[in-house]
């Protein structure tokens, strides 16, 4: 089973670029969409009916090794959300017919590079599937080409290339050093003293490649301009999941499962992600752009999460694998809402706004209901996440990291109420008096992340026991 999420997005990609492309192009939507749609509803089913029970289809001519455990499903389910959530903007924002197309291709495709990454057992495997989100995200950060499209995506391919030759260099290393490549031999290799100059080498440059794809200060130079510059549905895609599979999911599988955490390399995860989730707390609170203090916004929660890796504990890693999913929905929310306000005033930027909470409503009470999520406010999912990492931290004798974690959330609170009071509270500002709420078809994707991100908080209890807190049991 787990293959099809490789073999069917793969198969639908070929047959909608066979002849007769203006009879598929109609239909391309909905193909996609099912799919996604598929793999969110058969991840979300896992523990009750048929993921383990069908036969993997893999067959002479496929043969990569795949895993799938809880903190992959989380992955899996996030990545079939976000991806439907993309896919329904973009047939809203995106008017030219072939430039739609050729994004449903595009998002595919790095469907099916986000899919492997998070099920493949060896680390050559995960390299390849990498670089094809990588190169995907490429071509869809400059997909409006215009300068500052073009500017992000410039600044990502170079980050990006720069990970990608301290990552490659290090699978090099692995690889001299255990013969292999496979999770289980590198794990095994690296417990030999007489690599252990090489094993760190090794260890440091893979780990360096991860902290740049995953946008964590100091690394984070490409991060803002590529959520920002980038089409809305592209927007959503990477801040959603994009970043978190190829940067944060990554580098908590390898730290966890295959290097293992000393202490050293715990001191560093945790002060890179305090470091980052206060820095780009401020970084966010100077911003008059929308789009721009979402993505400081993205980068200061990112720190959550690597701060809870470096942790190390079981219920650490869980509340680390709890936000990855809390953020894909709350971040999904606001860049859709930050699509909306853009789609109806033709501004990006925050100021020159006001009062369209009255004009907007369904986009003013979602961009609530995310924003106190982000803030981790009570009953949104977003309080449970960050709830048991200051939990965890505080357990494994973290205090000063707890309490930075727990008071950083007033810094949230500050910049997301000057985003609230400036774009959607007060009276309508001049000239937007004719303003109205944005069509359907948009405030679907509103709808359903804000009854998901309350839903999840209600019910916690529930999906902390049947999925988030089993996420732990990766630690060796």
């Amino acid at each position: 089973m787990p293959s099809l999420l490789i073999l069917l997005p793969l198969s639908f990609l070929i047959i909608l670029n066979l002849p007769f492309r203006d009879i598929l192009q109609r239909a391309s939507f909905w193909v996609v969409a099912f799919f996604c749609l598929f793999q969110s509803i058969a991840v979300a089913l896992h523990p009750f009916i048929f993921w383990s029970a069908l036969p993997d289809p893999y067959g002479p001519f496929f043969s990569f090794r795949l895993s799938v455990d809880n903190l992959s499903l989380i992955l899996l389910f996030s990545i079939g959300l976000v991806s439907f959530v993309s896919l329904v903007i973009s047939r809203y924002t995106l008017l030219d017919n072939k430039q739609r197309f050729n994004f449903l291709n595009l998002l595919l495709i790095i469907v099916i590079g986000m899919n492997a990454t998070v099920m493949v057992t060896d680390l050559f495997s995960l390299y390849v599937f990498l670089e094809v989100t990588s190169l995907s995200s490429f071509i869809l950060i400059s997909l409006k080409k215009d300068k500052l499209a073009l500017e992000g995506a410039f600044k990502y391919i170079i980050l990006s290339i720069t990970a990608t030759l301290a990552m490659l260099s290090a699978i090099a290393l692995f690889l001299l050093i255990s013969g292999d490549t496979s999770f289980v031999a590198i794990y095994g290799a690296l417990g030999n003293p007489q690599h252990v100059f090489f094993s760190k080498l090794a260890i440091g440059l893979f780990i360096c490649g991860l902290l740049v794809k995953s946008g964590i200060i100091p690394f984070h130079g490409w991060l803002p301009d590529a959520y920002s510059s980038s089409p809305n549905s592209v927007s959503v895609l990477l801040a959603g999941i994009v970043t978190k599979v190829s940067g944060v999911y990554v580098l908590m599988r390898m730290v966890v499962s295959v290097f293992g955490l000393n202490q050293a390399l715990q001191d560093i995860l945790m002060f890179l992600g305090c470091l980052s989730i206060v820095l780009g707390a401020l970084a966010a609170l100077g911003q008059t752009d929308f789009k721009r203090m979402l993505s400081y916004s993205s980068i200061s929660q990112i720190g959550y999460i690597v701060l809870a890796l470096g942790c190390g504990s079981s219920l650490a890693i869980a509340g680390a694998a709890f936000h990855i999913l809390n953020h894909a929905i709350f971040k999904s929310l606001l860049f859709a809402n930050a699509t909306a306000v853009e789609e109806k005033t033709g501004n990006g930027s925050i100021e020159g706004l006001g009062g369209l909470a009255a004009k907007m409503p369904f986009t003013g009470i979602t961009s609530l209901a995310a924003f106190l999520s982000t803030a981790g406010i009570p009953p949104f999912s977003g309080f449970w996440s960050k709830f048991i990492i200051v939990l965890a931290l505080w357990q494994a004798g973290q205090y000063t990291y707890a309490s930075i974690a727990l008071l950083a959330s007033v810094l949230t609170l500050a910049y997301f109420l000057i985003l609230q009071r400036n774009v959607f509270f007060g009276k309508v500002a001049s000239g937007l008096e004719g303003v109205r709420e944005v069509r359907v078809g948009l405030i679907f994707p509103q709808v359903l992340l804000a009854v998901l991100t309350l839903g999840i908080g209600l019910f916690a209890p529930f999906f902390l026991s049947n999925f988030i807190l089993a996420a732990g049991n990766i630690l060796k």
